[in-house]
């Protein structure tokens, strides 16, 4: 053997056999445009790989929308998001992505059906499902003239769909002021009806099922039963009460958080993976004390757990077995005013406060894109979206 031939091999093996974070570089995320397709952050020391193709715009899905889905054969995990326009399906173990929508239309109200293996969503006035693994696509239904309503999430059985409906004048005020700055009070003060309504999947009725002078959103089902619907009162959050829910069967309404304080707030809940327990951002009073709360929907019951002020997330999540929490952070102009808030953290219950791991130096990221971050089903990544290379795109740490 040439002695050229055999330095190339011995070469070959040590470099199979080297840790990852030798094969990989070690490099400031974001600090360059683009970064490569995988790096160990420099701050934290954890593996980052960019999930999407850098061609174009590319977003996962709100923090508490499910976009996670087993393969027939229950082999690999795929997760639908979008690429542009279109939505796309990612197979996390062989990276293949498959175009699974064509309409040049906006869409909106994304929701994975992992029984139908479907993904809802809406153009216009019309919702749509397509099949995962057909990419065939179906119309659900048509809202009418008089009730041009908004879906958003799923029950548990895939059996209703459920969003809310608002009366005119609240478009006309997003058209007037379409910042968030100048439209969010605006909406509030207006007082503007607002009815939630279920479609049923079977024969594409529409049923009006709660109707209040307020706006009403951020509308979740429980992840287990199929009846119990979660909403809440949107709005400057130490003005309203915010979460609630609503038993489809007794029509039965119950608050789930009450002020103890002047100013105290609570918002971005989220159901837990066994449907026990709805967890959100409490802070008693706003901007000064921080903790992420569970309430047991059996009997009220409260978990709570205080974190730093730089910990603050603009959203939370949890992982599959319920052990563990992740989080976005925030920039300095968040409600926390964190002077050093802007990562992607890991937490880990003890006792009654979290304690935080970084994950992701976001310094580079513009919060104005909301980094969304979920787990990923087998418990290995967080998966969440972010700007600094310049566009969006969506990537997974390492734990």
């Amino acid at each position: 053997m040439k002695a050229s031939l055999f330095i190339a091999i011995i070469w070959i093996s040590w470099l199979n056999i080297l840790p990852l974070e030798a094969q990989i570089p070690t490099l400031e995320t974001g600090a360059q445009k683009p970064m490569p397709a995988e790096w160990i952050d420099r701050s934290t020391g954890h593996h980052i790989k960019r999930l999407t193709p850098i061609d174009q715009p590319n977003e996962s899905f709100y923090f508490h929308n499910n976009p996670f889905l087993k393969t027939p054969d229950g082999k690999a995990d795929l997760m639908v998001y979008y690429r542009g326009a279109q939505l796309y399906v990612l197979n996390l173990k062989t990276m293949k992505h498959t175009q699974l929508t064509h309409q040049l239309e906006r869409k909106a109200g994304e929701i994975v059906g992992k029984i139908r293996r479907e993904v809802f969503y809406q153009v216009k006035d019309s919702v749509f499902a397509t099949h995962i693994d057909r990419a065939s696509t179906r119309l659900v239904c048509v809202f009418p003239a008089d009730f041009k309503g908004s879906i958003s999430t799923l029950n548990a059985d895939e059996t209703l769909l459920a969003g809310s409906w608002a009366a005119p004048a609240k478009d006309s005020i997003y058209k007037l002021y379409p910042a968030k700055g100048e439209y969010f009070d605006r909406i509030f003060d207006a007082k503007i009806p607002h009815t939630l309504f279920t479609i049923n999947l079977r024969t594409g009725a529409l049923e009006k099922i709660h109707s209040e002078n307020t706006w009403l959103g951020h509308i979740q089902f429980s992840v287990t039963d199929p009846n119990m619907l979660m909403f809440c009162h949107e709005g400057p959050w130490h003005k309203v009460d915010r979460i609630w829910n609503i038993n489809l069967k007794t029509k039965v309404i119950q608050k789930i958080h009450t002020r103890t304080m002047e100013r105290e707030i609570a918002g971005h809940e989220f159901w837990s993976w066994d449907g026990k327990t709805i967890w959100y951002d409490l802070q008693i009073p706003r901007g000064e004390t921080f903790y992420l709360n569970g309430y047991r929907v059996a009997d009220g019951l409260q978990t709570r757990y205080q974190m730093l002020r730089d910990e603050w997330s603009i959203h939370f999540n949890i992982s599959r077995d319920q052990k563990l929490f992740c989080g976005d952070g925030g920039n300095p102009g968040q409600v926390a005013k964190a002077k050093d808030g802007m990562w992607i953290y890991l937490f880990y219950p003890e006792k009654d406060h979290l304690r935080s791991e970084k994950l992701v130096n976001m310094k580079q990221h513009d919060y104005r894109l909301e980094p969304n971050v979920h787990f990923s089903p087998d418990g290995k990544w967080v998966i969440f979206r972010a700007n600094f290379e310049g566009v969006s795109q969506i990537y997974a740490v390492e734990l």
